[in-house]
């Protein structure tokens, strides 16, 4: 059996605004593409494949594409788990009719999920239970046996996990229950059945990024890798966007990492699907597939100023890229700079001024003004603004008082204004 392993599609996810849809859209197509080019019989989708636990109509619409062009009319599996952005019953409103195209929608740990009718040329849940199901797939010479578990929060699970609130006590009663729950599927797998198994967690010492929304609480909902079932062939999992190996367990473990970049943190990543060819009794034969579709993310450090950038833009340096940009520059950038950079490339996602100054007056040492105090920073701005008069003591100390937060580096937001 062929199985491609992917999740973390978050439809309708954007970067500071930007849409991503049709990024998302030409994902779908390659995916599409590469399970008829592949031959999958089986598609695992490991969580997260919305955003937002109340998608957009776009989102869903994208969504429904995709299941219906992936199922090719129920010749081939397609099984989903809810993760932790998802709605578990919006993601499964559809169940009664993705059964009838070889679809299954699973939302809640405990979710008991039945058999369907058997109809010729079509896939067919022929066994289920909580949270596991066997699947026949046309043309596949072995049904596949799959332990499917959604993201298993405490709520989720409608179970108190530990009576003490250490966080000790706490990842000891979650690791416990997923250790059990996971143990109870090793007795539906079969010596003749592919054996797999997909969720969306957090395993401990798995390598993050800024754009994952964290499920631990402490690390209460970070588990073990040993917390796996034993007798899997294969363990497809979710939530972290960088592809990667799960080490320490008993089988083959693997994160299919998100499609696309969805931060800044993800700079430089390769995007992929995971391939996977069983046969019952044998070892898993893995291989990742990289993924085209989407923009790439770029940061650019311009030392040189507004005209490095222009120079770069010019000589079409990344012109079909999301770029996180940051300028130095020797004062503020005025209202026109700022539409100009905006015009020269629509793909400027964030424009980070860093203004260096002169630190005293004939000086040739230029000094980051944001890595100035903040007392430095407003006497610097009123001498600028009246003269080189300087401030008053009074005056100082009520800045100082109205400005309680802390200063971050500023920014340039999508409105083309400066914000501290």
């Amino acid at each position: 059996m062929r199985i491609l392993h992917t999740a973390d599609w978050h439809f309708g996810k954007t970067i500071e605004g930007r849409d991503r849809t049709p990024e998302q859209t030409a994902f779908v197509e390659e995916l599409c593409d590469i399970c008829t080019a592949e031959k999958i019989d089986l598609v695992l989708i490991a969580g997260d494949v919305f955003q937002s636990p109340n998608p957009s109509a776009a989102a869903e619409e994208l969504f429904y594409y995709a299941m219906d062009k992936l199922a090719d009319n129920g010749k081939r599996g397609v099984v989903i788990v809810a993760g932790n952005h998802d709605n578990p019953d919006r993601l499964c409103a559809a169940s009664p009719l993705a059964g009838r195209l070889g679809i299954t929608l699973v939302g809640l740990p405990k979710e008991e999920l039945t058999p369907t009718i058997f109809v010729a040329g079509k896939v067919q849940r022929v066994k289920g239970g909580r949270a596991w199901l066997e699947l026949a797939v046309p043309g596949a010479a072995h049904s596949a046996v799959i332990a499917a578990l959604p993201y298993p929060s405490e709520g989720r699970l409608k179970e108190v996990l530990s009576q003490s609130l250490e966080d000790k006590d706490l990842r000891q009663g979650y690791n416990d229950k997923l250790t059990h729950l996971f143990g109870q599927f090793n007795s539906k797998y079969r010596p003749d059945t592919v054996n797999l198994a997909v969720s969306h967690l957090y395993v401990r010492g798995g390598l993050e990024s800024d754009s994952e929304q964290q499920i631990q609480i402490g690390g209460a909902y970070a588990v073990d890798p040993k917390v796996f079932p034993t007798d899997a062939q294969y363990i497809a999992l979710g939530h972290l966007h960088r592809p990667q190996v799960v080490g320490g367990t008993a089988t083959p473990c693997r994160y299919a990492g998100s499609p696309l970049a969805y931060s800044f943190s993800e700079v430089g990543y390769a995007k992929s699907v995971t391939l996977v060819e069983l046969e019952p009794g044998k070892p898993a034969a893995i291989r990742e597939l990289p993924l085209a579709a989407g923009k790439p993310l770029v940061k650019w450090r311009a030392a040189g100023g507004l005209a490095q950038v222009r120079e770069w833009i010019e000589g079409g340096r990344d012109k079909d890229a999301w770029i996180e940009l940051e300028l130095e520059i020797n004062k503020a950038l005025a209202m026109d700079e700022i539409h100009e950079l905006r015009s020269l490339h629509s793909g400027f996602v964030v424009i980070r001024p860093v203004i260096n100054v002169l630190e005293e007056v004939g000086s040739r040492e230029p000094v980051r003004l944001n890595s100035l105090p903040l007392q430095e920073i407003f006497i610097r701005f009123y001498k600028q603004q009246n003269g080189g008069l300087p401030p008053d003591d009074k005056l100082v100390e009520l800045f100082l008082d109205i400005s309680q937060s802390v200063v971050t580096e500023p920014q340039i937001p999508e409105d083309g204004e400066v914000t501290e």
